[in-house]
């Protein structure tokens, strides 16, 4: 019976710190205005998994990757001046924003890498610069991955992280 009441009042002090770790989370995604930044996105062109094969390596699914660039802020545009698309050994593979694109108050800008493109690897990354004329709050940068191929779905997304400028 004790070790009942003990479990019980162990489970929920894990559950209530759980509660305040990602209560403390959400606070510290309150992001501060900026006029810029410069952001890592990394892209999974593919993606290993199962066992190791006679030939040592592991099976493989492609992936599409859907790029969002969201403009968070409710007043103000943002501008993406650049998207360069790198591949596993940091080889640029291109300009995805070729000429700087405005972002509207709360719009979006897409950019795909399609399932067949497979020369980023499993350690692409998108490098994106965007700046405003005022401070704004940042946009939220993701990128869906996707393959529905086969009657089975592998689904997953990735988020940028600020690069020290």
């Amino acid at each position: 019976m004790q070790y009942r009441k003990f479990l019980r009042s162990s489970l929920g002090a894990v559950f209530f710190a759980g509660f305040l770790v990602s209560t403390a989370a959400l606070a510290q995604d309150a992001r501060p205005l900026t006029k810029g930044q410069t952001l890592y996105l990394p892209i999974y062109s593919h993606m290993a998994y199962g066992n190791l094969g006679k030939s040592g390596k592991a099976s493989q699914v492609l992936l599409s990757a859907l790029v969002s660039i969201r403009n968070t802020d409710g007043k103000r545009p943002i501008r993406v001046s650049s998207a360069r698309y790198f591949d596993t050994n940091g080889k640029l593979l291109g300009e995805r924003v070729p000429a700087p694109a405005s972002i509207a108050p709360y719009g979006t800008l897409e950019l795909f890498v399609e399932l067949n493109d497979a020369s980023g690897g499993s350690g692409a990354n998108f490098i994106i610069k965007w700046d405003a004329d005022q401070p704004v709050s940042p946009p939220l940068v993701e990128s869906l991955h996707a393959n529905m191929d086969g009657g089975k779905a592998v689904i997953f997304m990735t988020q940028s992280v600020p690069l020290a400028e």
